[in-house]
């Protein structure tokens, strides 16, 4: 069930891109069985008929340009429609390339400016366990995002903290805009980084259903005092044979060619 939810959400991603003439798709395409796994695979709490639940977890999309992944999944919670989501990009919508806190139903933070969703989740962590709440805040960073030094100033702090209401899950796909991420500024090794800011560090493939899943139910029950990150190794743009691994499709959009190899290769009939 999970998977072909997931098979949906990408399909919506390519429409949606492709009325709004523009969106980082590769970039979305990464991160589908990640948002699939803690939005319907009985991860994160929230309600579909209350978005401004107050015991709800949180989810901040720190690789804001990823929107393209948040708004399908939105639409398929109930919190956009697919008219509102028809409007990605146009003048006038609340759908822009970033999402934006208070435009959007289910958006728990603006973001897009790299570096700065860790920093908004230790704030809302530190709120939350200074109220004594239960809930939990997710942040779905990139790879090539730890490359911002403000990341690691949060990390810090939510390790000094012992956040272990908050959790990171690395979106590891090796690329960023105009190259490896290893070829940019080297990030490796992640686990030892991440651990020796005081972190507890698992791994998940993050494009298998199972195993993104598995590492989240099993962070759920865990009882460390530190904050925790995920480790998910992931394609960019996954499900698109052409945009696997392949840093130009950052952002750009498939010509009428490589559309029919698009339909194909994620089962749409029309676009």
């Amino acid at each position: 069930m999970l998977e072909e939810i997931a098979k949906e959400i990408r399909k919506d991603i390519m429409r949606t891109a492709y009325k709004g003439g523009s969106g980082h798709i590769a970039s979305a395409l990464s991160a589908v069985e990640i948002m699939t796994a803690l939005y319907f695979g009985d991860v994160l709490k929230y309600d579909p008929q209350n978005p401004e639940w107050e015991g709800r977890d949180k989810l901040i999309l720190s690789k804001g340009h990823a929107s393209l992944v948040l708004y399908s999944v939105l639409k398929r919670v109930g919190y956009l429609s697919q008219g509102e989501l028809d409007t990605f990009c146009q003048p006038g919508s609340a759908l822009g390339g970033e999402p934006k806190l208070g435009e959007v139903k289910g958006v728990e933070a603006t973001t897009g400016s790299l570096g700065h969703g860790l920093s908004f989740g230790v704030g809302i962590a530190m709120a939350n366990k200074m109220n004594q709440k239960e809930s939990r805040v997710y942040v779905i960073l990139g790879d090539g995002e730890c490359q911002e030094g403000s990341v690691w100033e949060a990390a810090m702090s939510a390790a000094h903290h012992k956040l272990s209401n908050l959790t990171v899950i690395l979106d590891c796909n090796g690329l960023q805009a105009m190259d490896e991420t290893e070829a940019i500024v080297s990030l490796n090794p992640l686990e030892e980084k991440w651990a020796g800011f005081g972190w507890q560090v698992s791994h998940a493939q993050g494009n298998e259903i199972s195993s993104i899943l598995g590492e989240l139910k099993a962070d759920r029950q865990c009882t460390t005092q530190k904050p925790r990150i995920i480790l998910a190794h992931t394609t960019k743009g996954k499900g698109i044979s052409f945009m696997e691994d392949v840093p130009i499709w950052h952002y750009r959009m498939p010509d009428q060619k490589e559309m029919e190899i698009v339909k194909k290769d994620l089962g749409l009939e029309k676009i």
